[in-house]
């Protein structure tokens, strides 16, 4: 079924064709006009200057390359505007393109101007400035090409809920992190600057180099996994280059632990952190000592720790299984240098990974610091082991094989560990060895987890009562169902493998300063009780982070989308012949104005 392989340690991994072009063929609800209730998110109507066609859009929109596209990065018509400023660039990044070649047409996204980075703001909503940009070491801040260094020896990134009993290892750690803490503030190796690296680059504090007023957010796109990982490998190294320099790494183990809060053993807050130079006083207190939940959406529900711990298997089966067979149903849209909105989350950053950060940001905070806002999340030691573990399922759910140049090629800049400012780029970060690290092999019990449906109809679409159905586009004040026709049906096993039926919710439009999140269920049966993240009938969930998106004075809903793969979950549920779907949208958050402005099927190789 997926063409996007999970890796395992004694096995070579399948390869899977490069391409990741996606065919459209939508069935949106005007297939159902009689059915449907008048729209009701009617202040969009009035709004035809966002949503007009463009380039970014388009790409944000359907994920699809136009024709005289490939795979490998060449320019479709429509991008050269774009791609003509990249060979226009001079001076840091602009130097190398200058020389006419085929390749040299891709637009990868740039990196920030580090020479304009300004003020980052903790909310759209309040405006109200923080100053996270990095500090000045030297003359000029002119990023030079990273060499990364030969490793003869890797180290182990272990789970947390073992590393961090052992004695020695916690030692280490307390002691890497106090070293930080105590460097001169302005230092960029100081704990509280490598926190507002985070801060920098997702609320809104750089334009992207060679674009004006253009900003660079590394959330909502293919972006999230390489940049996090980048992020961590250079907080890793210079924690070791500290550590050694105290004389408190002599045998040259020491890596950074992962909070494995995919296996039940490890769903509660890391031990040990309660105290010295891993606490964080903005913590929530309520949630330090229980399991979490891997869905959590601001409001506690109460469960028994069994049930809570079936849940949080059934949304990583979810994520890790159906909704991530394709590279960028799991990275994230394509998100290209001058674009000036998002295209989508990958399934791992809108769920888990958001909700992990809810849960531990402080509930009696203004922006739900530390953990729960982006420019403060860094401030937290558990957000680096947090992000370990979304950097191991990285290396399970493999995308080596995924070559789109406009991807590879992406940079990032940082300090590392000698204090060099240095760019780096996507293509060398897609394996961890070459980083001088791997995770230590753990269970995945999410992996073959067989989920149970809450109905027992079959053809759900076809019995629907037609007066409960909305129409587009919906505002999400409560519980949202339509119905979408499926231009392919009874598909056979290699048309499935050859491609995954995906569903794509949005444009969505979302207050960027507030936590909102709204679950996704397909065939929910209208006279049962009402399913959850349990129950076969979870598809996903779009879950989005308090944030400022980018670097434009304007305070403006955020656009982006969701995408959900059917092909597994359209087997579970014994609806492969079925001509429709029945989808239902479930707010859990308290998040102004969302907005869902349409729905469609697409074919993605």
């Amino acid at each position: 079924m997926a063409s996007l392989p999970l890796t395992t340690a004694t096995t070579t991994t399948v390869a899977y064709s490069s391409s990741s072009s996606t065919i459209i063929l939508s069935s949106p609800l005007s297939s159902w006009p009689s059915f449907v209730k008048p729209g009701q998110c009617l202040t969009t109507r009035k709004r035809n200057h966002r949503f007009q066609v463009s380039c970014k859009n388009m790409h944000g929109g359907d994920q699809n390359p136009k024709a005289g596209s490939n795979n490998d990065g060449e320019t479709f018509q429509g991008k050269f505007d774009r791609r003509n400023v990249l060979l226009g660039l001079g001076g840091l990044y602009g130097a190398a393109n200058l020389i006419y070649d085929p390749s040299a047409f891709a637009a990868p996204v740039p990196g920030p101007d580090l020479t304009t980075c300004h003020n980052a703001i903790k909310s759209t909503n309040t405006g109200e400035p923080v100053a996270c940009c990095p500090p000045q070491v030297g003359q000029e801040m002119i990023p030079l090409p990273y060499d990364l260094p030969t490793f003869t020896k890797l180290r182990t990134r272990r789970p947390a809920h073992e590393a961090l009993v052992d004695p020695d290892y916690l030692k280490k750690f307390r002691r890497g992190i106090e070293l930080m803490k105590g460097l001169p503030a302005d230092h960029p190796h100081n704990f509280m600057q490598q926190a507002n690296i985070h801060c920098a680059y997702c609320n809104g504090a750089y334009y992207q180099a060679g674009f004006k007023d253009v900003g660079l957010q590394v959330h909502f796109s293919w972006l999230f996994f390489p940049f996090h990982r980048w992020y961590l490998y250079f907080f890793e190294r210079i924690l070791i280059k500290l550590l050694q320099e105290d004389g408190s790494d002599n045998d040259g183990t020491f890596a950074l632990p992962f909070w494995n809060w995919d296996v039940p053993d490890g769903m509660r807050f890391p031990p040990n952190m309660h105290s010295g130079s891993l606490y964080d006083p903005l913590r929530d207190s309520k949630h330090i000592s229980s399991i979490i939940d891997l869905g959590y959406s601001g409001e506690d529900v109460d469960k028994p720790d069994d049930q809570q711990i079936q849940c949080n298997l059934s949304i990583m089966h979810t994520q890790m299984v159906n909704n991530s067979s394709r590279p960028l149903l799991f990275l994230g849209g394509r998100y290209y240098a001058g674009d000036t909105s998002t295209p989508g989350q990958g399934s791992i950053e809108s769920t888990p990974h958001n909700q992990v950060h809810t849960w531990v940001g402080a509930r009696d905070q203004p922006y739900h610091e530390d953990l729960g806002n982006f420019y403060s999340a860094g401030r937290d030691p558990v957000f680096y082991m947090h992000h370990a573990n979304v950097d191991r399922l990285w290396t399970i759910r493999n995308t080596n094989k995924f070559m789109e140049r406009d991807w590879l090629n992406a940079l990032f800049v940082f300090y590392d560990e000698d204090l060099k400012l240095v760019s780096v780029k996507v293509r060398d970060c897609r394996d961890t060895t070459k980083l001088g690290y791997f995770y230590e092999e753990v269970p995945r019990p999410w992996e073959h987890l067989k989920r149970v449906r809450r109905g027992k109809k079959s053809n759900i679409a076809a019995t629907v009562d037609p007066s409960k159905l909305s129409t587009f586009p919906i505002l999400l004040t409560g519980s949202s169902t339509f119905l979408i026709n499926r231009p392919k049906k009874s598909r056979t096993p290699s048309e499935k493998e050859e491609q995954e039926e995906v569903l794509v919710i949005g444009p969505i439009e979302f207050d960027s300063g507030a936590y909102v999140a709204f679950e996704v269920y397909v065939n929910e049966e209208d006279d049962v009780v009402k399913s959850d993240t349990c129950d076969a009938e979870y598809a996903g969930t779009f879950a989005s982070l308090p944030h400022k998106h980018d670097s434009t004075k304007k305070s403006r809903p955020k656009i982006s989308y969701l995408r959900i793969g059917l092909n597994k979950i359209l087997e579970d549920l014994k609806a492969e012949d079925d001509d429709a779907v029945l989808i239902t949208l479930k707010p859990q958050s308290t998040g102004k104005g969302v907005c869902v402005q349409d729905a469609k099927i697409e074919y993605m190789n």
